[in-house]
């Protein structure tokens, strides 16, 4: 099992070299907003933007414009 586990983490490292994965999610905003308390009581109702429950994920593999990082550098050597 801790074979697994390790492979699982090596492989989540290299990927997340490679690329960035964003999520997104509205669940919490639209539980926090006391306007979408009452819901609609007939299917087909519209509802207001603010309150529609989304989630998404995207992954990008495009190359980040970051500086790499200089280990040599010592620290307050600016």
């Amino acid at each position: 099992m801790r074979t697994k586990t390790t492979a699982a983490t090596l492989l989540a490292l290299l990927a997340a070299g490679c690329g960035s994965y964003e999520v997104r999610d509205s669940n919490a905003a639209v539980d926090r907003n006391p306007a979408c308390a009452s819901r609609p009581d007939r299917p087909g109702e519209p509802v207001s933007r603010d309150c529609e429950r989304e989630a998404s994920a995207t992954w990008s593999s495009e190359r980040r414009d970051s500086a790499p990082v200089d280990f040599r550098r010592r620290r307050g050597d600016d």
